[in-house]
C-alpha cells in the first residue's frame, strides 16, 4: 500500500544526536502541503522544527519528491535516518510512539445537508464520489466502494498532479466545493487543511465504521527509524511525549482531524 495519502514523508538524518552531532537533516517533499513544502509551511515542517529544538540539533533539509519506493530511496539508502508521518504499523521500519491518530473523512458541501454517517449508505450508489489516486493505485476508499460494487460513479483525483501543479491534493476538495462531485472520501489532514481555504462551507465527518469490509480507515501516525536504531527512536519518543501539547496545537492549527 502506498502511503502518500497517509504520510507525506519527512526524513531526518541523525545517526546519533549526542556529543558533537548537531545536525538533524530532513528529507522532505518540496510540494506537499499540508505536510511539507520548500518554504517550510507544512505541519510536518513545524513538527521537525519542534523535535530538532528538543534534541538540540540544527535542522537541515534535503528535498526529495515522494513517489513510489520513497522509503527505499531515502531511509533504506542511508540518505535519511528518520521518517516522520508513517503509519505506526509499517513493518519495514521501527516506529516511534504515535504522535497523532487520524481518519479518512467524508467531505461534502454544507448546503447539501447530506448527513453522511457510513460507507454503507445506499446513496453512494447514486452520488458522484471522488477518491484520491496514488500513482497507479487507488487509496483505501476506492477498495471499500469496489467491494460494494460501486465503481462507475467514482472519479479518481491524482495526488501527484502534472509537473508544476501547485497543491494537487487540493483538487478533490475544490471539486466538492464547486459541486462537480457530491462527496469526496479523503485522508483527514488533506481534507481539514484545504477545506478551510474554500469559499463555501464544507462538512467533514470521519469515515464510519473505522474498518469497513476489511479496509481500515483510521491510522496511528508515527516517526520511523531503521531497524536497530533504538537510540534515536528513544530520543524521539521522549520528545513526542514531552511536547504532546505543542504537537496537538500544531495539528489543530492545520485542521488535522484527530480521533481517539
Amino acid at each position: 500500500m502506498s502511503f502518500r495519502c497517509l504520510s507525506l514523508f519527512l526524513c531526518v538524518v541523525a545517526p546519533a544526536l549526542a556529543g558533537d552531532q548537531a545536525a538533524l537533516r530532513v528529507c522532505a517533499d518540496p510540494n506537499n502541503l499540508p505536510f511539507s513544502n520548500v518554504h517550510g509551511d507544512g505541519f510536518e515542517n513545524k513538527l521537525a522544527e519542534l523535535l530538532a529544538g528538543k534534541v538540540g540539533a540544527k535542522l537541515e533539509y534535503t528535498w526529495w519528491a515522494q513517489r513510489k519506493s520513497f522509503v527505499k530511496n531515502t531511509l533504506d539508502a542511508g540518505r535519511c535516518d528518520l521518517i516522520m508521518g508513517v503509519p505506526t504499523s509499517l513493518g519495514s521500519v521501527t516506529t516511534t510512539k504515535p504522535y497523532y491518530r487520524s481518519s479518512y473523512v467524508f467531505v461534502s458541501r454544507h448546503d447539501r445537508n447530506l448527513r453522511i454517517e457510513s460507507l454503507d449508505d445506499p446513496r453512494f450508489a447514486q452520488w458522484h464520489v471522488g477518491v484520491h489516486v496514488v500513482g497507479d493505485d487507488y487509496a483505501p476508499p476506492a477498495a471499500a466502494l469496489a467491494r460494494r460494487g460501486i465503481t462507475k460513479n467514482v472519479t479518481g483525483f491524482s495526488l501527484f498532479g502534472e509537473y508544476g501543479d501547485k497543491n494537487p491534493p487540493r483538487k478533490i476538495v475544490d471539486a466538492v466545493a464547486a459541486g462537480d462531485i457530491d462527496v469526496a472520501i479523503v485522508w483527514g489532514p488533506f481534507a481539514g487543511y484545504f477545506a478551510k481555504q474554500e469559499t463555501v462551507p464544507l462538512d467533514i465527518t470521519p469515515v464510519s465504521p473505522a474498518t469497513f469490509l476489511a479496509v481500515p480507515f483510521v491510522y496511528d501516525i508515527s516517526a520511523a527509524v531503521r531497524k536497530g536504531d533504538d537510540g534515536l527512536r528513544a530520543q524521539l519518543d521522549d520528545a513526542i511525549e514531552s511536547d504532546s501539547a505543542e504537537i496537538k496545537q500544531i495539528l489543530d492549527d492545520y485542521g488535522v482531524p484527530q480521533v481517539h
